[in-house]
């Protein structure tokens, strides 16, 4: 620099290396705050294109999966695949320094680098080997042994009043203990790995340094005044090229952990969905399944040639043994899955993907086993779709819960999760509320007051009846007494229907 005053030179350089070091500070506070929001935003991402999928799926192959296998996809296994997004980021940019600092080495002492640099190569080689084969296996442990988890707890909360009766909660808490001890090994084997590898870098590295550091004075007799520059060079470059090959390391190591996490979510990714048009599709007549077969994925026959025909209004009720295909009969006829052979017509037209979204819209369908989640008794019956205060009103009114409601915080009381704040009767009439928001034109109860009292089931049934005689009705059940007032009974019965003609009394 051509200045011939040595504190002129100190202040030179402490002034450029204070601003350097605070442009260093920012620059990195924006490289992480960037590498965290786009690591980030691929979860939401992952997440979001995994719910998407699960929600497309075809129904047949939803009730095929664990729930908590699907819970534990959304929840960890897509957060553990922005790790590795994150990881590799992280060693392009230690490769990168590497690089530089590698370079400079070569340049100043080429011999002593390629050296040194066979001696760590060997090491970093031994170190991915050993420890690599360790990661992978307990990696694939810990996928399992926290699907392992996920299953207990969701299995648990679920059969929480059975897990009472039995009073079993200890055997359930050591099986808990036992799939969430292993799956916390598997993390301490992995946290204790990662460290391995900076203690024996470290340590081979300053020690050949401390090896040639002797070296050179025992054969020089302590005059190394002219090497002075080199070896502080090397002490700088290891100083900082060793944590660098260690991040390196443990990032890979990360990513060969989570490598399961990766093929998991791309296999589930690459589900087939269904691929629905927005055809419309119009109920005035009558709905005509013509030869119908529907044949599960084992190649399991349950319907054969069903041929049917339901008119507008009419009120169905649909009979069978446990397992005779029931649910699987009124599911085709309702869209939710296309037959395996044979066409279904509404009216003239006939039901295809291209339709099947207008024809959904027009169900109203109550399960036998209702869901309602911790939030309002509004939210609950809406549940997704646009809410209207008003239409709310009118179909607690007409399921006979608005007295019940009004006197507490109305369409905004509370309903626990479960439901476990009303009544089971109560449960049932939110899930009609329900079905009958949407104004549909057919309403199918699957089952859906067998769980009930005789006589509450007989009470709701007398009201659904009368709330339904403009509307074509459907019902499945092992009570032949509820269906008095069906126009038809469909038994369902050795992979064919026998259809029962009478007259309904709708009054």
């Amino acid at each position: 620099l051509n200045m011939s005053s040595v504190i002129d030179f100190i202040i030179l350089v402490g002034v450029l290396l204070f601003f350097f070091y605070i442009f260093r500070s920012v620059i990195n506070m924006i490289y992480f705050y960037m590498l965290a929001k786009f690591s980030e935003g691929r979860y939401f991402f992952i997440s979001q294109r995994l719910f998407k999928t699960y929600l497309n799926l075809e129904n047949q192959k939803f009730n095929n999966l664990n729930t908590a296998h699907l819970t534990k996809m959304i929840v960890n296994e897509a957060s553990y695949v922005t790790q590795v997004i994150s990881s590799i980021l992280f060693m392009i940019s230690e490769i990168f320094v590497i690089i530089f600092i590698y370079a400079l080495l070569l340049y100043v002492d080429w011999k002593s680098t390629l050296l040194l640099s066979f001696v760590l190569l060997l090491v970093v080689s031994v170190i991915l080997i050993k420890i690599t084969k360790l990661v992978k296996t307990k990696g694939r442990e810990r996928e399992k042994n926290q699907r392992n988890v996920y299953d207990i707890l969701s299995s648990s909360f679920g059969n929480f009043k059975v897990i009472k009766l039995f009073s079993n909660e200890k055997e359930i808490l050591d099986s808990f203990s036992s799939a969430s001890r292993k799956f916390v090994h598997t993390n301490i084997l992995f946290e204790t790995t990662s460290h391995i590898p900076r203690l024996i870098l470290d340590g081979i590295g300053f020690a050949s340094l401390s090896f040639v550091v002797t070296f050179l004075v025992w054969k020089y007799n302590a005059n190394i005044a002219e090497f002075m520059p080199i070896l502080a060079l090397y002490i700088l470059a290891l100083y900082r090229l060793l944590p660098s090959m260690h991040r390196i390391i443990v990032r890979y190591n990360k990513i060969i952990f989570y490598a399961s996490s990766i093929e998991l979510v791309h296999k589930e990714i690459n589900y087939n969905g269904e691929e629905l048009g927005s055809d419309k599709i119009v109920f005035e007549n009558s709905i005509r399944l013509k030869d119908i077969d529907f044949v599960y994925e084992d190649d399991l026959k349950i319907l054969n040639r069903i041929n049917l025909e339901i008119y507008k209004g009419e009120h169905i009720g649909i009979i069978g043994e446990s397992g005779s295909g029931k649910s699987t009969f009124v599911d085709i006829l309702i869209g939710l899955n296309l037959p395996s052979n044979g066409e279904i017509f509404i009216d003239s037209d006939r039901l295809s993907k291209d339709s099947l979204v207008s024809w959904r819209k027009q169900i109203g369908y109550v399960p036998q086993s209702v869901y309602l989640f911790d939030g309002s008794v509004g939210d609950n019956i809406v549940f997704g779709r646009s809410y209207d205060s008003d239409k709310l009103v009118e179909v607690l009114k007409q399921v006979k819960l608005w007295d019940f409601f009004s006197k507490k915080n109305g369409i905004d009381t509370k309903v626990g999760e479960g439901g476990k704040l009303l009544s089971g009767g109560q449960k049932q009439r939110v899930a009609i509320a329900r079905a009958l928001y949407s104004s549909p034109e057919i309403i199918v109860l699957d089952e859906a007051t067998s769980a009930l009292d005789s006589k509450i089931e007989e009470k709701i049934m007398r009201e659904l009846y009368l709330l339904c005689k403009d509307k074509t009705l459907i019902i499945i059940s092992h009570n032949e007494t509820i269906l008095e007032r069906c126009n038809k009974i469909i038994k369902v019965e050795n992979k064919g229907i026998v259809v029962t003609e009478k007259k309904g009394n709708l009054l």
